[in-house]
């Protein structure tokens, strides 16, 4: 692959950072109290910025928050108005994101829209709610996105994906100008979810070892499944985000590789046309990131040079 078609791929990695050796912090909720929450919240910011920086630094320019940034965020729990007290700094870490780096977030696997449960599905939506917050506060556009899977099938998928559609279709307009949706790799492959954007507008992003593990009955080269994906992002999102990792050896089915093979990364780049920005799902998460940032840039002695 020629040097300007290597250019056109960007990598990023997903919310912890081996080389920042601060981690972020929660506590159990029982034991919760304003001065509490407070701290907690003033260290995962710091914690974030510190991160932001270093992303800055190696010249990375895809980064996935952490959901855990503001714990309980998403709760009913004390009546403290983080968003207002902490307004200056979130105001330094949109600077820093600003024009430089292009952030996601990506809810976990508690937050399901179609749960036959009315209080997972309200639970659901505030967690929603508050990560197009965090969003917003560290200045998304539409171009920032929010990750979710589609859900659990509960015996009856048809039934379920007319949950989600609903659910989905329902949603303010301030959520569904960030939500993407993927493919996972139990219940909904690549074609299961591009069936549901059609019914929704929700842009799909594609996951390589999800689909490699869960693929749908009709058989058609990878390339084909991406460039489906891609046709369901409009100009206002962005790039065509997608979701790539390597499977460990010797760990369960789905288990996320320690670190990236490059060459099984440049050939699985090789069949593809488009310009991607490629979520790195990896264990190692920045080294990787940055190993292959700099192959893609051509920047090979930098890169022998660290790994």
């Amino acid at each position: 692959m020629k040097n300007e078609e290597l250019r056109k791929f960007r990598v990023g990695y997903a919310c912890l950072n081996s080389d920042v050796k601060t981690k972020y912090r929660t506590c159990r909720q029982r034991n919760l109290t304003i001065e509490k929450w407070h701290e907690l919240i003033k260290i995962n910011l710091s914690v974030l910025k510190e991160m932001i920086e270093y992303n800055r630094k190696m010249k990375l320019s895809m980064y996935r928050i952490s959901s855990d940034l503001i714990p309980f965020g998403s709760a009913d729990v004390l009546d403290y108005d983080w968003a207002n007290i902490f307004q200056k700094e979130f105001a330094e870490l949109r600077e820093l994101l600003k024009n430089r780096i292009r952030f996601s977030m990506h809810p976990g696997q508690y937050t399901v829209l179609n749960s036959l449960s009315a209080d997972v599905v309200e639970r659901a939506l505030k967690d929603l709610e508050y990560h197009v917050k965090v969003m917003r506060l560290l200045g998304a556009t539409r171009k920032n996105k929010v990750v979710l899977h589609i859900g659990g099938i509960y015996g009856d998928k048809p039934s379920a994906i007319k949950r989600f559609v609903e659910v989905a279709n329902g949603l303010d307009q301030s959520i569904l100008d960030h939500l993407i949706i993927e493919n996972d790799d139990r219940s909904y492959n690549i074609k299961d979810v591009l069936e549901i954007s059609e019914q929704t507008g929700l842009p799909v992003v594609f996951d390589n070892l999800h689909h490699e593990i869960n693929l749908p009955e009709e058989s058609r080269p990878m390339k084909e499944w991406i460039e489906a994906a891609g046709r369901t992002w409009q100009a206002e999102d962005g790039r065509q985000i997608i979701h790539y990792s390597q499977q460990a050896e010797g760990k369960r089915t789905g288990a996320h590789s320690a670190t990236i093979d490059s060459q099984v990364f440049l050939q699985f780049l090789d069949s593809l046309d488009e310009p991607l920005d490629i979520m790195l799902e990896v264990k190692d998460k920045n080294r990787s990131t940055e190993k292959l940032q700099m192959i893609l840039n051509k920047d090979l002695k930098m890169a022998e040079r660290l790994w």
